[in-house]
């Protein structure tokens, strides 16, 4: 087996950076995980440890309306014995971490997001090194600093990579398995579904030998996912004692939003302001909006499945009801696979300045608002529209390349020309 000393000096250097933060740093891992830009209700670590206190002193962590995670989390820490806690978590995390990086390494290398069975970019020899994105990923702050807050939302990106790499190493029923069990801790990875299977039959049709119709590969893997977040929900079911009560609080919290806690999504403020009349139209509508998307990126970008999977990932970070930062550090560290389209890009700039814009007065913003006194909430969602808006540029301009990447193909006499509008 041969060892790639490169990656090795990766991996080392990410976990050193991480340990040093934690043993440095002791009191930082507490104070990001209070921050509304990292922890969300339905991911937040000091909700995990009040509900893991509650299952091990036979309480049902689901009684207190404070608890909105999937009962699986709360075995798996509870096997942590209490003394080394902080010591094991911060393992746990840092190697999910590496983890996720192995899976961004893995993808890179396949080269499909630049040559595809129905797409070959004619800019795909314009493209990183395969550790220099998962570098990309690893010493992302965004990445970081999720790390140390350690939001349950780590393990469902990092289960969303895993399966993506599976997908790419032609194993669909691993990866099927991983995005049920993305969509059991998160709800919202199952709009991942058809662009998951796209882009396994695309795998699979160009490796040769079988190839499968597209329907009867869909209705196999859709039983798969199916079959297999059955599996998770009955595991739950058996221990929450046999009940259905965390369905409501793990995934009903989602669909109906009845923790408006602020965070850097466009959700909560609205709902805040919003008349009880009009609250399920307005829901019905927000997820409607979501859903939108899912059916016209396949349906257009069919010929590239990858790239539609980084673009809805992409709208998550901005449309789901309890975003944060962890999101769109997993939106990021997927778009250095598409380097070969960024000088397409027109905004770039601008995008990345509303970026660090917002990163900089977030949390002063919201210092205002909780702490001093001396603003209101306009003062934070101000500056989470601001967040939204660079996110949606770069969404766009992202789309925009690919698209004009793409056209090119079709008109190769307009490249490197200006496009208008007539």
């Amino acid at each position: 087996m041969v060892i790639d000393r490169r990656k090795v000096l990766l991996y080392a250097s990410a976990a050193a950076l991480r340990f040093l933060l934690f043993s440095a740093f002791p009191r930082l891992p507490d104070l990001l995980t209070g921050r509304a830009e990292i922890s969300t209700p339905v991911t937040s670590f000091k909700r995990l440890q009040e509900g893991l206190f509650l299952y091990t002193h036979n309480v049902s962590p689901y009684d207190g309306g404070v608890f909105y995670q999937a009962p699986l989390l709360l075995p798996l820490f509870a096997l942590i014995p209490p003394f080394i806690f902080p010591l094991a978590t911060a393992v746990l995390y840092i190697l999910t971490d590496l983890l996720c990086a192995e899976s961004i390494i893995q993808i890179a290398e396949s080269g499909v997001a630049r040559s595809s069975r129905l797409f070959s970019s004619p800019r795909k020899d314009n493209h990183w090194d395969s550790l220099a994105v998962g570098a990309a990923f690893l010493f992302n702050p965004f990445t970081t600093a999720t790390c140390l807050a350690r939001p349950t939302s780590v393990f469902s990106n990092c289960a969303i990579l895993y399966a993506i790499a599976s997908a790419v190493d032609r194993k669909p029923s691993k990866s099927m398995l991983a995005l049920a069990l993305a969509a059991y801790l998160s709800l919202y990875p199952a709009l991942l579904l058809p662009a998951l299977i796209l882009l396994c039959h695309d795998q699979i049709v160009g490796k040769g030998g079988s190839k499968p119709e597209l329907p009867r590969l869909s209705f196999e893997l859709s039983s798969i996912f199916c079959g297999s977040l059955a599996w998770f929900l009955a595991v739950s079911y058996m221990l929450t004692g046999q009940s259905w009560e965390f369905l409501r609080s793990t995934y009903g919290v989602h669909l109906l939003l009845p923790d408006l806690t602020p965070n850097v999504g466009l959700w909560w403020y609205f709902f805040i302001e919003m008349f009880d009349s009009f609250r399920e139209f307005f829901l019905g509508v927000f997820w409607l909006h979501l859903l939108g998307y899912v059916g016209g990126l396949c349906f257009r970008l069919r010929t590239q499945p990858l790239f539609v999977l980084t673009t809805i990932i992409g709208i998550f970070a901005i449309f789901q009801p309890y975003p944060s930062i962890a999101d769109a550090s997993l939106y990021f560290a997927l778009l250095p696979l598409y380097n070969h389209v960024f000088p397409l890009m027109r905004y770039t700039f601008f995008a990345m300045a509303t970026i660090l814009y917002a990163t900089l007065l977030g949390p002063a913003f919201y210092y205002l608002w909780i702490y001093a006194g001396s603003g209101n909430a306009n003062f934070f969602y101000a500056i989470t529209l601001v967040w939204s808006l660079g996110l949606s540029i770069i969404v766009g301009e992202c789309l925009f390349a690919v698209l004009r990447d793409e056209w090119e193909i079709e008109r190769p006499e307009m490249k490197g020309k200006d496009v208008r509008r007539i």
